[in-house]
């Protein structure tokens, strides 16, 4: 049982509390459990301190970091309906483009503490400290302190894992969400409780109101970890397992169930959907159209975002991330499953390599060769299961380091990881130019030392050989991305789309701070034409002085925007002093101050004012909402003040609406232009003419 499981366990046995119980349940929680040695609980804190630093110093350094959910937090703290929607203003125009649960928790944040840097990222960092906290609980429940210390250092010390928990995307929660399920089926394999795999499938429901079906990645690891080993017949075990699912039916499905059938004039627009429905995003454009490419009002179609295959996660865009030990936690769940070869149907350690090794395999496969959308910072999904199955697997082997081939394969595997480690380090060679050359010599040294145990087989000798090899390897593996995730968490990092460490040769990561086009699976969208089969998105009203953007190019981001000049698809806008104020004025008398193509824009001018900004046509500016006629009746109403212009942009895409380009169109010859801090706007309560339909 859990050192938690224990104290509660007391607690119930003992009944009412009294002073000297409460001191005794307090000495527990501080010791851990009865035979654990003094460090361990101490050692936990130490780690759970450490992770919070890591997370939460400096963490204003990014600004609004993710503008567009950082809208919509704001949004959610004027407006409950805003909030539990998820909406990106407060006069509930349109939804985001995920489902709210990860809105849920920052729009409170803000709603507490007002709108800051610091309300809307403090929740992510302290969601990190938490799924490290349950890691540690997770991975030490069937093995040893040390194995759970472990796992929680590797995955608090990933680079990507920093940079998404200091950072406001909805894959913070979703991580911790899941760690939850994984820790829900395995203490259901252990104890036998079945409720315990109810409550995994409940958050996994929860999950899936983070970020839809990505969630289900792991199902097939936790499904078969609880089928394989859970301590009851087949029957049962089955059972359970269904029971599970309805749980998580039940959890997520009351929520799209008011969104589908509430009428639409109830509600705002489904973000991200052609057809304003909530089913049609999640199988759609966030669902199997991820895999396939074939996600309707999309940008970068094609290979837009890269080329797929097994060596993807390896790539420049992508190593630096997440991959450090990603061959390793290969090889070390094989170790794992080859010590456990022999066990009992019922083992808890086979059940705990099942588990975290599905989890990775189906991640790692579905990011491989997926191919829609798909950013650097989903790898934070796989961080979980590398740091358990690298935990797992290398204490697995240092507990037989006696036998003939435990020490080899351990000396093997950290020659392999320093030798990937100074690849990863050379392809930001301007990063620290020794630390490469450290890792590798260390590492080798540290493979050299306990090969050489081997030989010598017995005596101090031996000893010495191997401790000494192992804090070299140790040193060695760890180096390179606990020096990447300081890196990261000492820079800024804003827009839609970050990358974790320091920029790297090959690869380009948009809205980050790092790089430029040169190179890495954004690059084409920068560089390349038209893709067959796709369209050019329309420029109607994207001129960022004179409406219209008539150049033809395609396949790149134009325009100068000038100051406060709107901003494009990822990143937003930072208006001047002149324009928020003038944007401001009088704003109570409107529904929204201003409305503006596509929901970054949109965000910049709304987090500048603190007011309801229409994004016209979602995130992409491809979404059909609102109409134009819609557009035009609230126009006729007096609901919007101005409409802003956006930067001017193109770039390739795969169908959607140009409802927003015939909104500007619209705009631009019915009202008059003026400029603001090098924006054009159009104050729609002023008509040249009279408004043509």
């Amino acid at each position: 049982m859990s050192s938690s499981t224990d104290v509660l366990g007391w607690a119930r046995s003992t009944g009412s509390g009294t002073p000297d119980r409460l001191r005794h349940l307090a000495g527990a929680t501080w010791r851990g459990r009865e035979h654990d040695p003094r460090w361990v609980r101490p050692a936990l804190l130490g780690l759970l301190t450490a992770t919070a630093v890591l997370y939460l110093v400096g963490l204003s350094v990014s600004g609004w970091a993710n503008p567009f959910y950082a809208a919509a937090a704001q949004a959610g703290s004027r407006s409950w309906e805003a909030w539990f929607f998820g909406s990106s203003d407060a006069a509930n125009a349109i939804t985001v483009d995920k489902p709210p649960a990860a809105l849920w928790v920052t729009g409170l944040s803000v709603r507490l503490f007002g709108l800051s840097s610091w309300s809307i990222l403090v929740p992510q960092a302290l969601e990190g400290v938490a799924t490290v906290a349950l890691l540690h609980a997770t991975v030490r429940r069937r093995t040893s302190p040390a194995t759970g210390l472990i796992a929680g250092f590797l995955f608090a010390t990933t680079p990507v894992a920093t940079l998404m928990f200091r950072f406001n995307n909805p894959d913070a929660l979703l991580v911790l969400l899941l760690v939850a399920a994984t820790w829900g089926t395995l203490t259901a394999v252990d104890t036998g409780r079945a409720r315990f795999l109810l409550w995994a499938g409940v958050f996994l429901g929860l999950g899936f109101l983070t970020k839809q079906l990505q969630v289900f990645l792991v199902l097939p690891g936790l499904a078969l970890a609880y089928l394989w080993a859970a301590p009851h017949p087949l029957p049962r075990r089955v059972v359970h397992l269904l029971q599970a699912a309805g749980t998580s039916v039940l959890s997520a499905g009351w929520w799209v169930a008011l969104v589908e059938l509430l009428p639409a004039s109830r509600r705002p627009y489904v973000g991200g959907s052609q057809d304003d429905s909530f089913l049609s995003l999640t199988f759609g454009y966030n669902g199997f159209g991820r895999l396939t490419g074939d996600e309707t009002g999309s940008v970068g179609a094609g290979n837009g975002w890269g080329r797929t295959g097994i060596a993807r996660m390896f790539s420049p865009e992508f190593g630096g991330n997440v991959s450090w030990l990603l061959p390793a936690a290969f090889a070390l769940a094989a170790a794992g499953f080859v010590l456990t070869r022999r066990a009992a149907r019922t083992d808890t350690r086979r059940a705990a390599l099942l588990a975290w090794t599905g989890w990775l395999v189906v991640t790692f496969t579905a990011f491989s060769f997926m191919s829609g959308i798909i950013h650097p910072y989903y790898t934070v999904a796989l961080a979980p299961a590398v740091a358990a199955l690298v935990a797992l697997g290398t204490t697995g082997l240092w507990h037989h380091r006696t036998s003939r081939w435990a020490l080899p394969v351990l000396a093997v595997l950290t020659a392999v990881t320093a030798g990937w480690a100074f690849v990863l380090l050379d392809r930001s060679a301007q990063f620290l130019p020794w630390l490469r050359w450290v890792v590798l010599v260390t590492g080798l040294l540290g493979a050299g030392g306990m090969a050489g145990a081997v030989v010598v087989r017995e005596g101090t000798g031996a000893r010495r050989l191997r401790l000494t090899g192992a804090l070299a390897a140790a040193l060695a593996v760890l180096a390179g991305p606990v020096a990447f995730s300081v890196q990261t968490a000492a820079s800024p990092h804003t827009g839609a789309i970050v990358s974790a460490g320091p920029s790297s040769s090959g690869s380009f990561a948009v809205g980050s701070g790092r790089g430029g086009p040169g190179g890495g699976p954004f690059a084409s969208m920068f560089t390349r034409g038209p893709v067959p089969g796709t369209q050019t998105a329309p420029r109607a009203g994207w001129g960022t002085t004179t409406g219209r953007s008539r150049t033809g190019r395609t396949g790149g981001f134009g325009g100068t925007g000038g100051r406060g000049g709107g901003g494009g698809l990822l990143s937003a806008t930072t208006p001047g002093a002149a324009l928020t104020s003038l944007l401001g004025a009088g704003a109570s008398q409107y529904r929204w101050v201003a409305a503006t193509t596509g929901s970054n824009n949109a965000a910049g001018y709304q987090l500048a004012t603190q007011e309801p900004v229409m994004a016209v046509g979602g995130f992409n500016g491809t979404d059909p909402a609102p109409t134009l006629a819609q557009f035009q009746a609230h126009v006729a109403a007096g609901d919007i003040h101005y409409y802003v212009v956006s930067r001017s942009m193109a770039w390739t895409r795969t169908g959607g609406s140009d409802t927003s380009a015939q909104i500007a169109t619209w705009v631009e010859e019915n009202f008059t232009a003026t400029t603001v801090d090098g924006t054009t706007l159009y104050d729609l309560t002023r008509a040249a003419t009279a408004p043509t339909p």
